[in-house]
């Protein structure tokens, strides 16, 4: 059976990125609704179940010899890569109960950064001088957006509230922010690891389902309702599930077969460009110039990223 994504029906990784981009830009929103009437875990939990339910029918049907054909490492990578996705959710969530947001949102950006570190070692992916400095960029940019809600500029001087930033409370939700940014990092390089010999369906079905558990078991030990949900939460649960999951994540793990992993987890830096465009036209909030700087910045760190892959891509080819 020819694989929905082999190299002779493949489309473009980096328009799927894009597309992508767009497509998880959706969630902070949509989160920003559901969370009216429902928990965060609980809407972390309804966001991957929801979505391993509509790709279950293609992966058990069309490719169940693909799932049955795993060897046990194969499983074990897609074990691990879904506990990652996870346990990533259910730290960063819960980070913003303990920290603020900027602190939450500054610490899980790092995860490209340590995508970088780990690739040339597990991977063998190795790090050239043009993507280190669209890494930089990048992460510049996302930090940027990240203060601009709690840094002031005052002429040439630029101050910034941190009253309670090094609080017991504050730390704890500092690291629950940055393991969320390791547990994401893991799970790109799993990916990438595992995407090559798994098609997207069947690795999909596989990650997000087990993610799905790991919150599930994340809602029960923490009591909270799975039902009694308004209709319009419902609502907010399945296009969570449809546009930021199954269209976004989904877009990013099709690129992992065919492009490294630090460009990948670059590239999910161009979120917050997106969500600050929808921002704009949903909710109508204008954006701070701090935004805008750091939006322009994290773009040109991905077209800097873009382009020297582009070149080894057609050099590999040539």
């Amino acid at each position: 059976m020819q694989s929905v994504d082999s190299s002779k029906t493949r489309m473009s990784p980096y328009i799927i990125i894009i597309f992508g981009i767009l497509a998880v830009s959706s969630a902070s929103i949509l989160i920003r609704y559901a969370q009216q009437d429902a928990p965060s875990l609980v809407i972390a939990f309804f966001r991957l179940s929801i979505a391993t339910l509509l790709i279950s029918p293609a992966a058990l049907i069309s490719y169940r010899g693909e799932l049955i054909a795993l060897f046990r490492r194969g499983i074990l990578l897609a074990l691990l890569s879904g506990l990652f996705l996870g346990f990533h959710f259910a730290t960063w969530i819960t980070s913003l109960e303990y920290t603020s947001v900027t602190s939450s949102v500054v610490l899980v950006a790092t995860s490209p950064l340590w995508v970088a570190l780990v690739s040339p070692l597990l991977l063998k992916e190795k790090m050239t001088r043009t993507t280190i400095i669209g890494l930089v960029l990048s992460l510049a940019g996302a930090i940027l957006v990240g203060t601009s809600k709690s840094c002031l500029l005052n002429g040439a001087r630029i101050s910034c509230d941190l009253s309670d930033a090094f609080s017991e409370k504050a730390m704890l939700g500092n690291f629950l922010a940055l393991a969320g940014a390791w547990l994401s990092a893991g799970y790109i390089v799993v990916g990438r690891k595992l995407r090559p010999s798994l098609s997207l369906a069947p690795y999909t079905f596989l990650v997000y389902g087990i993610a799905s558990v790991v919150l599930a078991v994340m809602v029960f030990i923490n009591r909270l309702p799975i039902t009694g949900y308004l209709p319009e939460t419902w609502l907010w649960f399945f296009l969570l599930a449809i546009f930021p999951q199954m269209l976004g994540h989904t877009s990013f793990n099709y690129a992992l077969r065919f492009l490294p992993a630090t460009f990948v987890s670059v590239t999910l830096l161009g979120e917050p460009i997106g969500t600050t465009i929808l921002a704009m036209l949903v909710l109508r909030e204008k954006p701070l110039p701090a935004e805008m700087v750091g939006g322009v910045l994290i773009l040109i760190g991905i077209l800097v990223c873009s382009r020297i892959e582009r070149r080894d891509q057609k050099k590999s080819l040539s």
